[in-house]
């Protein structure tokens, strides 16, 4: 399967901007206290340009309380109360500043009864008018989309699969692969985001980092030395026990994303698992994506242009990873 994603290197060609995880949604969470009395928390990013992204409620909410401030690492938290006279239902929420910062909203609405109502503001739709009703059908979409985006967006979860993609020998060993893949960062995902087990961001943003930069070593050592060391052939048959074992960091990645954002406390496993669907789902177009492509490059390129190509993708993938690696590394 290998000469199958030799010409890859059109993907890399068309990657965009060298960034990796740096979906910095901003978050608003409106808790209905008691009649028209509702607690506030509004969680939005800064960066080094200092643009603000302001929030705008309904005009009959006034504040019964003075906000409270908190720095976080690259965002700002916000906590008032409001008063809004006939409540919220019907009424509209909107955020400027969106545009300018290219940043999302996601918004989590928790009323008395328990319900929730959940949804996004984005640059081309920065307002919301809050439903009359809610149901978690909305909970569940708005997290599976996020789960897309994450995972399309996030350039170091995608070499990492490429390059898994590229070792895999046979359709057996991808399959295999993927799952182990997929059940590891579900794992720690799982137990990251629910705060069972926790981990220091930056770290584990280098490791990541530093697991593409040891696939792609593998491959283009694997494609040269003579004989292949004990080491190269467990990589190449058992590329499933590397993708558990690197899953499981990746899933801490995946749970930063996801904290940032936060979860509805009344539909947390709902928000995690459809979370977790959306990753899966990114992750299977992104891979019937790539195999469509080589399918048609093949047809194109002799195998001496092929080779040449997956020459040039590997050793892309490793040098943007190694500056990846220096990158966080000095964020410590």
């Amino acid at each position: 399967m290998n000469r199958f994603f030799s010409a890859l290197i059109i993907l890399f060609s068309l990657a965009g901007p060298l960034v990796a995880d740096e979906i910095r949604p901003g978050y608003l969470e409106i808790t209905e206290e008691s009649d028209q009395l509702f607690a506030v928390l509004w969680k939005v990013p800064q960066d080094q340009y200092d643009r603000t992204i302001r929030l705008h409620l309904p005009a009959s909410c006034v504040e019964r309380s003075k906000p409270t401030l908190r720095p976080v690492a690259g965002a700002t938290i916000q906590r008032w109360y409001s008063y809004c006279e006939g409540g919220l239902k019907g009424k509209t929420i909107s955020a400027t500043g969106l545009n300018v910062t290219n940043t999302d909203i996601l918004v989590q609405l928790q009323w008395l009864d328990e319900s929730t109502s959940t949804t996004r503001l984005i640059p081309a739709s920065p307002s919301h008018v809050i439903p009359q009703a809610a149901t978690r059908l909305k909970v569940a979409g708005t997290y599976f989309l996020f789960g897309i985006e994450h995972i399309l967006e996030g350039l170091d979860h995608l070499f990492f699969v490429l390059a898994l993609l590229i070792i895999v020998r046979s359709i057996r060993l991808l399959v295999l692969t993927i799952t182990a893949f997929t059940l590891a960062h579900s794992v720690t995902l799982a137990l990251a985001t629910l705060d069972i087990l926790s981990v220091p961001q930056q770290p584990v943003e280098a490791v990541i980092a530093l697991s593409i930069v040891f696939l792609a070593c593998e491959i283009q050592t694997s494609s040269t030395a003579k004989p292949r060391t004990a080491k190269l052939h467990m990589v190449e048959t058992r590329p499933w026990l590397v993708a558990a074992s690197f899953g499981l960091l990746h899933g801490l990645g995946f749970a930063n994303a996801l904290q940032a954002v936060g979860l509805p406390d009344n539909a947390i496993p709902t928000a995690l698992v459809f979370f977790n669907l959306g990753v899966e789902a990114g992750q299977l177009v992104f891979i019937g994506f790539i195999l469509l492509m080589t399918y048609l490059v093949k047809r194109l390129l002799s195998q001496q242009y092929l080779e040449w190509g997956k020459t040039t993708l590997v050793y892309g993938i490793g040098g943007i990873a190694s500056f990846w690696i220096f990158e966080r590394i000095s964020a410590f």
